[in-house]
């Protein structure tokens, strides 16, 4: 047994509780005559700040938190991936004092909206189109997909009315199905009022998850944990020492190799300490202050003051998240490296079948790959070398780091020839064999270390499950009403509340179709982690799109064009970067192989030089006036700010601890 009756039982009902009430708070709004879109979109601009900052939380955290970024602490980067938390809370308070008033003070109903008014509307149907695509092909496929991922780990050789559970497509029509019946009936209204109650079981759920893992950790056999350690340490050090202490040990070691760091060397390629000045705090910006999933729960304040307190109190619960999915995330790989090098395993199969049929093309593969499988490392660079006409040097057979070098420098040789080669004859590459399937360890933590049938199991996977429904109904509702008040109300002017409202429905069927599509190809290692793939492809929108809005609030003549420029620039740029090594260009190829925040860093400093450069030649005569919603009120507390201030003074405490 994995799961049990009680455990079914509780699960049910609290799926059932958390979305009727959702339902029924949302009832017959948004079929309402006067305010029908309103109240569907942004729930009559209503929300108070405890449903604020909750349902911030609840449609942030969600299995892409649970599995990307605990997977990417079970790898090498540990304590040092929670600078998007920790970071996000700093980056939070900024947004609720500087972004919210101008947006809540013009009264738009999307973030693209606001750019119509400051810029122009080409600007807006860019950013709408930008937006809206990205939304459904990365965060929401990615959620569908990590939802996907704990159904197929935890419930791996089980079926359900015939259909496969251990199937990463089947999981991915699980989840997505049901978030999308969820969202096309209440709108944003039953989204808020369910996320304040599955943001506070997340907390809840996470807590008792990571308790459960640092109670194993103590109680774990000393030898199978010092093969786990990122420094030599024997097993008999480890005999006498508490959990805490083991976590410590286990995980000990300098910036580079220890994952009780917050900042990793500037070589690291995905979170360098460099990333921390700029590169980092621009996905966090975008993220939660110009991101229409996120930002549409603030854009439904009753008020700027609740709005504000919303967005703080959510600052304050970003801060618990690394105790409940990093922290995690490095003991899954302390108590189960086997299991997470079985899930690799299960990964591996069809590349390393594409081997013994002798396809010509070079095999990738990681260095743990190498140290787990050296024999077949070393028939793969074998079989590379001889590919690419190179020698093989036997000296370095039964070394696997060795050879794990010696392929990456094969690897180098087969991209500069691919260059030189007609487009028919390029060189094929595999994707990448892994040594352990990182995003498997939040779900292997759950199937290993819950107990079955005492209730505990089934409200921790109903509060995950509430989590991944959340998410997907705030990037659907978010997408849907993109779709419509930008895109289709700005096409088809004349247009009634109810009919607003089926179109955005539409809209919530047809991309979550799309997303649940695109879902299941995320299972392939090519993409090094959920959690890379998501933010990596933020890099293409996020820099321009914080310049162009910094630029908009801060630089009142900055031209109307300058809007334009900006959004197009930026993937122009990044995208050079990206991919600068294919063009043979000396320091394109130098570009590429910054890590993709530093990436980011670079692109966002170019577009604001050049809006500076557009604002100095083409400067307005007259600042723009902004449309008034007279019936918000833009006032702020003093409570408010202090709240802000102790928030942004308790993150600077926990970077000095954990630095």
């Amino acid at each position: 047994m994995i799961i049990g009756v009680w455990d079914i039982a509780i699960f049910i009902a609290f799926v059932a509780s958390v979305i009727s009430i959702g339902l029924w708070k949302s009832r017959g709004e948004a079929t309402h005559s006067e305010h029908g879109a309103q109240d569907y979109f942004l729930a009559g601009r209503g929300l108070t700040w405890w449903l604020i900052g909750f349902s911030l939380i609840a449609a942030n955290i969600s299995t892409e938190q649970f599995v990307g970024m605990s997977g990417k602490a079970a790898d090498w980067l540990g304590m040092a991936i929670a600078s998007y938390e920790w970071m996000a809370a700093i980056t939070l308070v900024v947004v609720a004092f500087l972004f919210l008033p101008k947006f809540l003070k013009v009264g738009i109903f999307t973030i693209p909206e606001f750019l119509e008014y400051r810029y122009n509307t080409f600007a807006r149907t860019i950013m709408a189109i930008t937006t809206m695509v990205i939304l459904v092909g990365v965060p929401t496929a990615s959620v569908i997909y990590s939802g996907a991922k704990v159904i197929c780990v935890f419930f791996e050789g089980k079926t359900l009315l015939g259909f496969d559970l251990g199937n990463i497509t089947v999981g991915s029509w699980i989840i997505g199905t049901l978030a999308a019946i969820y969202v096309f009936a209440g709108g944003l209204k039953a989204c808020a009022w369910a996320d304040l109650i599955q943001g506070a079981a997340l907390i809840l759920g996470g807590a008792i998850l990571a308790i459960f893992a640092i109670h194993a950790l103590g109680i774990a056999d000393p030898k199978t944990l010092a093969a786990t350690a990122t420094t030599n340490i024997s097993a008999e050090s480890l005999k006498e020492l508490g959990a805490v202490a083991r976590l410590k040990a286990l995980n000990a070691g300098d910036w580079a190799v220890g994952k009780m760091h917050m900042v990793k060397p500037a070589s690291d390629p995905e979170i360098p300490w460099t990333a921390l000045v700029v590169g980092l705090w621009i996905p966090n910006f975008f993220y939660w202050g110009l991101n229409q999933y996120i930002t549409q729960r603030t854009l439904g304040s009753k008020s700027l003051d609740q709005g504000q307190k919303g967005v703080v109190f959510a600052a304050f619960l970003k801060l618990l998240i690394p105790f409940l999915v990093v922290i995690p995330g490095i003991l899954a790989y302390n108590l189960f490296s086997d299991d997470l090098h079985s899930q690799a395993n299960k990964k591996n199969e069809y590349i390393l079948e594409q081997f013994e049929k002798g396809e010509k093309k070079i095999f990738v593969f990681t260095d743990s790959f190498a140290e787990l499988k050296t024999g077949e490392a070393q028939a793969l660079f074998t079989h590379n070398a001889l590919l690419l006409n190179q020698p093989v040097d036997s000296a370095i057979f039964n070394q696997p780091l060795a050879i794990y070098q010696a392929n990456s420098n094969l690897i180098k040789h087969a991209t500069e020839k691919s260059k030189i080669l007609p487009s028919d004859q390029s060189i094929q590459m595999s994707d990448k064999l892994v040594g352990y399937d990182y995003d498997a360890a939040f779900p292997t933590l759950l199937k290993k270390l819950l107990p079955i049938n005492i209730g505990i199991l089934g409200f921790v996977l109903a509060a995950i499950f509430g989590a991944v429904v959340s998410s997907l109904a705030s990037m659907l509702n978010s997408a849907a009403t993109i779709a419509t008040m930008d895109i289709y109300n700005k096409v088809k002017k004349s247009t009634t509340q109810f009919e607003l409202v089926t179109v955005g429905r539409v809209c919530t069927v047809l991309f979550v179709l799309i997303a649940i599509f695109i879902a299941p190809r995320l299972d392939n290692p090519k993409f090094g982690g959920i959690f890379t793939f998501i933010q990596e492809f933020q890099g293409f929108i996020s820099p321009g799109v914080l310049a162009i809005f910094l630029f908009g609030l801060l630089v009142h003549r900055a031209p109307r064009f300058a809007g334009t420029v900006g959004l197009i620039l930026n993937p122009v740029l990044y995208g050079t970067m990206k991919w600068g090594n294919l063009t043979g260009i000396g320091f394109l190829n130098t570009l590429s192989k910054l890590s993709f925040l530093d990436r980011m860093a670079v692109c966002f400093a170019i577009v604001l030089a050049v809006l500076t450069l557009i604002t100095l030649l083409k400067p307005l005569p007259r600042p723009v006036e902004l449309p008034v919603n007279e019936k918000m009120n833009v006032t702020t507390t003093k409570n408010t700010k202090f709240f802000g201030i102790g928030v942004v003074a308790l993150t600077i405490l926990l970077y000095i601890i954990f630095w």
